[in-house]
Formats: C-alpha cells, structure tokens, sequence
C-alpha cells in the first residue's frame, strides 16, 4: 500500500521564497480600509496562495480546503507530515453541509452550544474534500471560528479555509502576528495580523463519526462541558501516549512531537515544595556546567526558584490564564536562548487536561515524578 506522504510528495524545498506583507486589522473594527485588505488576502486564496490569519485559539495557516494544491504549499511551508490532517474552517453551517457526508443528532447539538468557538468536529466527508485535506482520511474536521477577521475572511473569499496552525511543525504554536512572521516570512505572501489571540491553545477535537462521540485533541471545551451537552464522551487513549511511528493519526496534534521550544525541556510531577526544591539544585548543577537554565513557574511559586531566568505562566486559580500563555512562555524562552527549561506540572483535569497535553508533547513526553 502506498504511503500518502509518497502520493503528495511533498518536501520542504518546494517552498518559493517570496516577500511576504503583513497587514493589521481590528477585529472590533472592521472598517473599508480592512475590507479591502480582506479583498486582497481573499484573492490570494482564490488563486490557491496561503495567507495566515487570527482566530480566538492560535494563528491559522490557511489555503482553499477543496484544492489539493494548496494542501501541498500548506504542508511545504510549514515542513509538516502530510499524513497529519488539516481543520477545516467555516463561516457559516451551510458550508458543513457541503463538505460532511452526514451531520449526526449530538453534532448538530455541539454546534448549536459551541459555534462559533473552539471545537472543531470530525465528519465522514464528501468526495469533494481532497485527501490532500485529510491527511489521507476518509474523514473532515470543520470548525467555526469565534473571531471576526477569520470569518470576514471566509465569507469574503468564498473560500472554506483548511488551516493548521501558522508555525513551523514541531514549534509552538503562534498566538500573535510576530509569532508567524518569525516562522513564516519569505514563505507566505500575507499574514493578516489581528493582535494578541484570546485563549492560546487549540481548539478540541471531537470524532461524532461512530455511536459515541471521542476527543482526539483536548482543549479549551472540556469533557465535561460536551457531556454537558451530548451525554457520555469517550476520550482516545492517543491523548496520553506517544505514538509509533505506524500510527495513523485522525486529528492534528496526534502523532508528531509538537509546540516544542528550541531547548531541551522537562517536567516536573509531585508535592509543590519537592519540586521546587529538586528543580532548583538540577539548576545549580547545570549554571556549574555553564549552561542556561530556564523555569516554567506559576504566579503561586515564581518567588521560590533560584533561577535568573524564571517565567510565570499564570495562575492555579484560573487555568485560563496558564492556556493563555503557554505558548508565548516557551516562544520567550527561545528568544532568551536557554539550553534547558524546567517546568511544573498542573492538574491533569478540566482545562488542565488540555494544558498537560501541550507541556508533554513540547517536552517529548520527559517526565519526572519527584
């Protein structure tokens, strides 16, 4: 059987280096002058070019969903796998009427709850969706964005919009306009740049495609709030475990190592005392070596550590805060060019599943239990 990644062929050095323009729109104002920089950005994708835009999670990378060129330039821009799947974006449900084989009962009731917002639903999808798309699947994850600019651009345009994040695969994801420019210039014609995002961490995935509905990407939409909803959820076991290298993923995210920072990082799991404590002498003995050493703290412990170099990644009291900035966190530490990052750990419930997610993908899985 052939390989998808064979089917596409697609390498990093299909990338056409071109001047790439950024332009700055208000989501809160979208004026003439934005309107006709939207016409700009949206001709662009109706030719099949990439432009990077703003939604309430992270930056999407984003091209025409139903050309398999575009598929290609997505994959090649970014240096992704093109076996791993791409979202859907849509501005309206009409549109998943037109690319989704079926809408089950408990996905048109997510819908009603959660569109526009983070969760992006995974379909049975029609022949018009390229497998350029889907990573190869048989299946369409859609989601509707909660953020003005993103579905400006989709109505305008005309064009349903397939957009994993605006970064390089493996890096963190970007959640303001300077994020992807750093990955993304001379690769892309435009990035529309709508400031800082909201939330910070992508959006969940949820399969509806047999009798019970699965998470495949935890996220801003917890467990709990689907159940609140559509009843029992079942998570895939994916979530928790690395896979091989034989694993098909059904969602972004599954797979590959992901939001990885440039240092080597680790995670720390136990009683808050013990691990401030062994974070701080594993920091003596690399400063010894000569090595800079970074820490992930929470507003509850910055004041503990030793460390010169100590970031807070928000509150324990408001999880929210955390998501927000985990993402910006790991992108200082690169700009601070530290050799290695300590951070904590948090609850690995509600919010804080989707939280314990990133960390462990952005340290390969390195956990110690102190």
């Amino acid at each position: 059987m052939v390989e998808y990644n064979e089917v596409l062929n697609v390498k990093s050095d299909m990338v056409i280096r071109m001047y790439t323009k950024v332009i700055k729109i208000d989501k809160d104002n979208i004026d003439e002058a934005a309107l006709e920089d939207l016409k700009a950005a949206a001709a662009l994708l109706q030719n099949g070019e990439l432009v990077a835009f703003p939604t309430e999670t992270v930056y999407g990378l984003g091209g025409d969903a139903l050309r398999e060129d575009a598929a290609k330039k997505i994959y090649a821009a970014k240096g992704r796998p093109s076996d791993n799947p791409l979202i859907v974006h849509v501005a309206d449900i009409k549109q998943v009427e037109k690319i989704a084989k079926d809408i089950p009962d408990n996905a048109k009731a997510l819908m009603e709850r959660f569109w526009p917002g983070p969760l992006t639903i995974v379909f049975n999808k029609k022949e018009c969706v390229p497998h350029g798309t889907t990573g190869g699947l048989n299946t369409v994850a859609v989601r509707m964005p909660n953020h003005n600019v993103a579905r400006e651009l989709i109505r305008i345009s005309g064009v349903m919009l397939a957009a994993p994040s605006a970064n390089l695969s493996g890096r963190p994801s970007p959640t303001c306009a300077e994020h992807v420019y750093e990955d993304m210039q001379e690769r892309i014609p435009m990035i529309i740049d709508g400031g800082q995002v909201g939330i910070g961490l992508e959006s969940t995935i949820v399969d509806v495609t047999d009798d019970r509905a699965m998470i495949l990407r935890p996220g801003y939409i917890t467990k709990e709030m689907l159940e609140e909803v559509i009843g029992e959820v079942a998570v895939d076991k994916a979530i928790l475990n690395p896979q091989g290298s034989d694993y098909k993923p059904k969602a972004p995210g599954m797979k590959y190592r992901h939001y990885a920072p440039k240092a080597d990082m680790t995670l720390f799991e136990g009683e808050a005392k013990s691990v401030i404590e062994y974070i701080n002498n594993l920091t003596a003995e690399c400063e010894k070596q000569g090595k800079r050493v970074g820490v992930i703290a929470s507003d509850e412990t910055i004041d503990k550590y030793d460390c010169k170099d100590v970031l807070s990644i928000g509150t324990r009291e408001d999880e929210a805060t955390i998501a927000h900035n985990l993402y910006y966190i790991l992108r200082q530490f690169d700009e601070m060019n530290v050799d290695v990052i300590y951070s904590e750990c948090f609850k690995d419930e509600k919010l804080g599943s989707a939280i314990m997610n990133r960390l462990k993908k952005a340290a390969g899985y390195k956990i110690t239990k102190v």
